[in-house]
């Protein structure tokens, strides 16, 4: 037999340290994530069975074991599933194989709940084992290998793990834990089958264990429990899904999604419903309290488990949802598909669509629940606002009600909150809807949240803004901006700061291209405040348009010179009607990209045209007032406006060494 030793991926190393520190704080939590492995075992298993009968070898019924053995102090899980290779032991076992590993290294803190948070959403549950082993051995044969290309791996959990080939019978894996004096709890059968009863009876795979019975001691002194060779199933062993709404626990529920999600925090509201109809199928949609930390990262995977006639079909089908719910966990169970579906065939399929469809609005209603709830549980003294199905909510008369219990308030603020946490966590996400999903662009309209020149926090919706419009408003006003701080600053908001007209806030890297495919909501245009003229319509009285007409006579042969000094920089220059107090800013026209767009694409390293933005100059200031007395230093005055209006709206001048030149020589 040959025997080698490897070095564990640094990575894993680090993360090893962290377990083997109490990284979790519920040591129970390990068994789950090992019989979760023994069946995804099985279930990868059953798949590639589909192409070739002959892995199943001599035993196509597929289970879980769990044993214990007091006097060598181990605990053993195996399962026949799809085993492993030599090659794939040592690639799977040292090395964190889930993309994002960078990321993820780089979010570790030493917060052990935060980092215990990480571990479960990248996917290493295995190093879990080392939560109440100080070593840890896996034996292992991929189906259809011969039985002499075995693999045994070893490892304590330091530095390094040895590989030996070994001869194995029996397809599939066996993880023996050999277990630290802290955790002997866990070499008691009634202990083991109340976690696997609590964490694992949903799967849909038997998890078997040796019955016991008690054998009293010599001459009737003491006694134990000792094993009687027959094996039984411990758990339920029929698929959540599968079951009745009203044979499973909200525990059981929230369990459920830990284990497929490997999340360990509970979602935020599920989803579990029959499909009968034209195609046929069970759905189990969870919305996750946080995202997970590769939400942006290209390479990442979303999609729901699909599995066909309970059969497990592939994880991650990206299919069944569109791409702006993503972060959707959950289960799909057709009674339609093919057994033998690709991921090809599954993007051109009609029953595919369908539950892509019945799927989408499913989640967009657990969605818009708790945003309901959200509203109902606004301050009464607060303006009656449409809630996110477009019908305005009306709060109960308390008086004519008991008073709730304090059981009843800590839950129903619970349930309040719920929908700002969702938002802030995949709000962002949930606006790339906006351009991929026409057919329900309304829908998700109805669920953005902004923050505004009246609300600092992201709790306006548009249904909100409007209901607060000024008489005679006809638009919806907003800015996009790097950052809410430049947001609430820019010169741009002056004339609606002064009129008292609420701007939202948008500072999402999405929002300038979401906010293109939205161009109105509920008859009411949206209006960039940095694009084209402002037109306050019956907002502004003939006296104030007279004025700014008058000023932009008066200020014309100063504009043509700027518009001469500036003819590399500025599109256009003309008299402003939206500034109070700035000399200038800069916007550009109705249907042009925004400066900002193009600095964002250009970041990315995308192709961006060239913008050349209007500048607009109020003729009240001072400083604009100089360019008109000082011809010596036009030309720097001319630059130093057009770059300051570029610095307040977040941009940078194509030449920062000539600006602070400018600058300091008027100021001497």
């Amino acid at each position: 037999m040959s025997k080698n030793t490897h070095s564990f991926q640094a990575e894993v190393a680090q993360l090893l340290h962290l377990v083997t520190h109490s990284l979790y704080s519920n040591k129970e939590i390990f068994l789950r994530e090992l019989i979760s492995n023994a069946s995804d075992a099985c279930d990868k298993l059953r798949f590639e069975a589909l192409d070739n009968a002959a892995l199943y070898e001599d035993a196509p019924n597929l289970e879980v074991r769990v044993a214990f053995d007091k006097k060598a102090r181990t605990l053993s899980i195996t399962d026949n599933g799809i085993g492993l290779s030599q090659q794939e032991a040592i690639d799977h076992l040292g090395t964190i194989a889930k993309s994002g590993t960078r990321e993820f290294m780089s979010r570790l803190s030493g917060d052990q709940k935060a980092d215990a948070q990480l571990i479960g959403q990248f996917g290493v549950g295995f190093y879990s084992g080392f939560i109440v082993a100080d070593r840890i051995v896996v034996e292992s044969r991929r189906a259809g290998l011969p039985a002499d290309q075995g693999v045994r791996w070893s490892s304590t959990g330091t530095g390094d793990f040895e590989v030996e080939t070994i001869t194995r019978e029996k397809r599939g894996t066996s993880v023996i834990l050999h277990l630290r004096e802290d955790a002997e709890e866990f070499l008691n059968g009634w202990k083991l089958k109340q976690v696997i009863s609590k964490y694992s009876d949903h799967i849909s795979l038997p998890i078997l264990m040796e019955k016991e019975e008690w054998k009293e001691g010599e001459d009737d002194k003491g006694g134990e429990m000792v094993a009687t060779g027959e094996w039984e199933p411990v758990n339920k062993a029929s698929a959540l899904w599968t079951r009745a709404k009203k044979d499973v626990t909200e525990e059981q529920y929230v369990e459920f999604y830990k284990s497929i999600s490997h999340d360990y925090e509970a979602p935020l509201a599920w989803s579990h419903n029959r499909v009968e109809g034209s195609t046929e199928y069970t759905q189990l949609l969870y919305i996750p309290a946080k995202a997970p930390m590769d939400l942006w990262n290209r390479d990442h995977k979303g999609g729901l488990k699909l599995y066909v006639k309970r059969v497990f079909i592939m994880d991650e089908a990206e299919a069944l949802l569109p791409s702006y719910l993503r972060f959707v966990k959950g289960v799909i169970d057709s009674a339609d598909l093919p057994l033998n579906v690709s991921r090809e065939l599954l993007q051109e399929s009609r029953d595919v669509k369908a539950i892509r469809e019945g799927s989408t609005k499913r989640v967009l209603s657990m969605l818009e629940d708790l945003a309901k709830k959200a509203t109902a549980a606004a301050p009464a003294a607060a303006p009656e606002t449409p809630a996110a199905d477009g019908v305005t909510d009306v709060v109960d008369k308390k008086e004519a009600e008991p008073a709730a219990s304090d059981a009843d308030a800590a839950k129903a603020s619970e349930d309040a909150g719920k929908y700002a946490k969702f938002y802030a966590e995949f709000g962002s996400v949930l606006k790339e809807g906006l351009g991929e999903d026409f057919a329900n662009r309304d829908r998700i309209a109805k669920l953005l949240r902004f923050a505004s020149t009246t609300s600092d926090a992201a709790t306006v919706s548009l249904a909100d803004y409007k209901a607060r419009m000024k008489d005679g408003q006809e638009a919806i006003y907003y800015i996009t901006a790097d950052t809410l701080a430049a947001a609430k600053n820019s010169p741009q908001l002056e004339v609606f700061k002064k009129k008292g007209i609420e701007v939202l806030l948008m500072t999402d890297r999405v929002d300038e291209w979401a906010l293109s495919y939205l161009t109105e909501f509920d008859g009411t245009p949206l209006q960039s405040v940095a694009k084209g003229a402002v037109d306050l319509g019956k907002l502004q009285d003939e006296t104030e348009k007279k004025a700014a007409e008058e000023a932009a006579e008066a200020f014309k042969p100063v504009l043509e010179k700027l518009k001469a000094s500036l003819k590399d920089k500025a599109e256009d220059v003309r008299v402003t009607t939206r500034l109070v107090d700035s000399p200038a800013c800069l916007v550009v026209q109705e249907h042009g990209m925004s400066t900002q767009l193009a600095r964002m694409l250009k970041q990315a390293g995308q192709k961006a045209p060239e913008v050349k933005p209007v500048l607009e100059v109020n003729a009240e200031h001072p400083l604009v007032k100089k360019l008109e007395r000082d011809e010596a230093h036009f030309d720097d005055l001319a630059n130093i406006l057009f770059d300051q209006a570029l610095l307040a709206e977040g941009g940078l001048p194509e030449d920062p060494a000539a600006y602070v030149r400018r600058v300091n020589a008027l100021l001497v």
